[in-house]
C-alpha cells in the first residue's frame, strides 16, 4: 500500500484493501461492457447500440444491473440448490484472488509474493470448479454437457497458458510480478536502454499463445462451445436467473479485465515505464508519483489488450469441440514447449 503520514490500524488497513479489490475488478468490468460490448460491438455491426439510458447510453449497464436484480432468483426443483447457489460465487471470488498480485505501481500493490505468477495461474484454475459446480448442480442435460465442455476445454487451455508464462520466467529469472515488471525497464535489448525490453518483443510467441489461452479461460468466441447458444440454451447457465445470471454475466467480463491486466505485467511492462527515461537504476529509485501514474497506464495497457480479445469475440465463429481440443493439444502445447527451450538455451548462450 502506498505509505501515508498517518498510520493506518490493520482493520482500516484490509478494508482499503477490500475497496480496491473491489475497484480493481468492477470499475474495469463496467469500462468493458460499455465501451466493447455495447459501442464497439454496435460500431462493427454498422447500429447505434444503447443510447436512451443516460448520455450515449452510458447508464445502461446500471439499467441492465437494476433489471436483473429485480428479477426472480429461481432453481430448478430437481437442483442441488445449495450447490447451485454456490456455483456463481466460486466463479467471482477466482476473479477477486487473482487480482490479489496484480501491482499497479512501486508501493500500490495488495501483496508482494515472490511466487506471485505461480499463485495467479493456480486461482485462475478455480473458475473452472464454479462452472463444473453450476453445470451439474443444475439437473438439467444442456447445463452438464456445457460444464462437461467447460471442464475439458479449460483443462486443455490452461496448459498452453502455464507454458507460455514459463518464458517470461526464464527472462526475468524471477516469478515475482513486480520483478517481472522491474525486469522488462531495465533491462536493455538491442543495447537500447530507452525502450526496455518489454517481453512481448522477445516472447513474442509466448504473447500469442497467451491471449489466445485466455481467450478459451473466458470461454468467448470462437471457444464458446460451453455456452453455445444454438446447441445448449446457454450452457451451464441455462438454469440461473436474476442475481446469479448476473454474477456470471460480471465474473466474464471483471475476469477478462483482470487476465488482461495479468498479461500487461508479463509482457508490455505493467505499471512500468523504462526507468533510463528518468535515471532510475531499480525499484527503490522509483519516484513515489508513480504510484498514482502507475494505475493509469495498467488500465491504457489493459484496455488495449482486452480489446484485442473483444474484437476476436466479435469476428470470428466458433470451433467445433474435435478443433478446439486439437489445436490446444497439437498446435499450442508443441509450440509453447519449442519457446521454453528456444529461451532457456537463448538465456544461457547470451
Amino acid at each position: 500500500m502506498i505509505q501515508l503520514a498517518i498510520e493506518i490500524p490493520y482493520w482500516g488497513q484490509s478494508l482499503l484493501r477490500v475497496l480496491g479489490g473491489l475497484v480493481a475488478v468492477l470499475l474495469p468490468a463496467g469500462t468493458i461492457v460499455y465501451l466493447f460490448l455495447f459501442k464497439m460491438m454496435s460500431f462493427m455491426q454498422s447500429r447505434l447500440g444503447p443510447m436512451e439510458a443516460g448520455p450515449y447510453g452510458s447508464l445502461q449497464l446500471v439499467a441492465e444491473v437494476g433489471k436483473w436484480m429485480q428479477k426472480e432468483d429461481l432453481a430448478p426443483e430437481a437442483a442441488d440448490k445449495s450447490i447451485f447457489k454456490i456455483a456463481p460465487l466460486v466463479v467471482l471470488v477466482s476473479t477477486f484472488l487473482l487480482v490479489v498480485v496484480i501491482p499497479f505501481g512501486p508501493d500500490a500493490l495488495f501483496t508482494d509474493f515472490e511466487v506471485g505468477i505461480f499463485y495467479g495461474l493456480a486461482v485462475a484454475s478455480i473458475s473452472v470448479l464454479g462452472i463444473l459446480i453450476a453445470g451439474w448442480a443444475s439437473a438439467n442435460k444442456y447445463s452438464l454437457l456445457g460444464g462437461l465442455r467447460a471442464a475439458g476445454q479449460l483443462i486443455a487451455y490452461e496448459l498452453p497458458m502455464v507454458l507460455a508464462v514459463v518464458g517470461v520466467v526464464i527472462q526475468a529469472g524471477s516469478m515475482n510480478l513486480q520483478q517481472i515488471v522491474v525486469a522488462q525497464n531495465t533491462y536493455e535489448i538491442f543495447g537500447l536502454d530507452w525502450i526496455g525490453m518489454p517481453f512481448v518483443i522477445t516472447q513474442c510467441v509466448g504473447f500469442v499463445i497467451f491471449m489466445i489461452a485466455v481467450q478459451a479461460e473466458l470461454t468467448q468466441p470462437p471457444f464458446d462451445m460451453p455456452i453455445a447458444e444454438s446447441e445448449l440454451v446457454s450452457g451451464y447457465m441455462t438454469e440461473y436467473s436474476g442475481f446469479r445470471f448476473l454474477i456470471f454475466f460480471i465474473g466474464e467480463f471483471a475476469t477478462a479485465g483482470v487476465f488482461a491486466f495479468l498479461a500487461s505485467i508479463l509482457f508490455l511492462g505493467g505499471w512500468g515505464i523504462p526507468f533510463a527515461w528518468f535515471g532510475w537504476t531499480d525499484l527503490d529509485s522509483v519516484d513515489n508519483w508513480m504510484n498514482v501514474v502507475g494505475p493509469v497506464i495498467m488500465l491504457t495497457k489493459m484496455m488495449l489488450l482486452t480489446g484485442i480479445i473483444m474484437w476476436v469475440r466479435f469476428s470470428y465463429p466458433r470451433f467445433r469441440e474435435d478443433q478446439l481440443q486439437t489445436f490446444a493439444w497439437k498446435v499450442l502445447i508443441p509450440v509453447s514447449i519449442l519457446n521454453i527451450a528456444v529461451t532457456a538455451i537463448l538465456k544461457v548462450a547470451v
